[in-house]
């Protein structure tokens, strides 16, 4: 049985890119860890994305921010030092991976972790208006 989707319209060509972004979105359910996006505001300056993760317990080299294609990943992983005994476990020390798709023009300027929070800056800068003089031939 063939799977029908929106995109399977013959008139949406060229939009399978799309569909398999949608999908990926789709499979994204686990919670962890928790984020915030925020609306950064300053004067005179393009508008700014701020991602927020909890990422409490995690060092600097525990964790791994990069951009592949058009998406921004988040990846953290916690190795245990030395064996403990633990009476009660309830903080997890678990590896993650976040992936937050990026439109077209995105640029992630820069990562800061304090007090056990992962704050990830974007901006979209204003594109150049490029207008075009098309030039009319006349033809007897």
């Amino acid at each position: 049985m063939s799977r029908v989707t929106p995109f399977s319209n013959p008139l949406m060509l060229g939009f399978e890119a799309m569909e398999k972004t949608l999908e990926r979105v789709a499979k994204s359910g686990d919670g962890y860890p928790p984020y915030n996006i925020e609306r950064v505001r300053s004067e005179g300056a393009a508008e700014r994305l701020r991602i927020t993760l909890a990422v409490a317990g995690f060092s600097e080299s525990d964790l791994d921010v990069s951009i592949e294609e058009n998406q921004l990943w988040v990846r953290g992983r916690q190795q245990d030092e030395e064996p403990r005994e633990f009476l009660h476990r309830g903080i997890a020390s678990r590896q993650f991976q976040r992936t937050f798709l990026l439109a077209d023009g995105m640029r992630v300027v820069g990562a800061e972790l304090k007090n056990g929070l992962l704050a990830i800056d974007l901006d979209r800068p204003e594109p150049e208006r490029l207008v075009r003089k098309i030039n009319i031939s006349v033809k007897d």
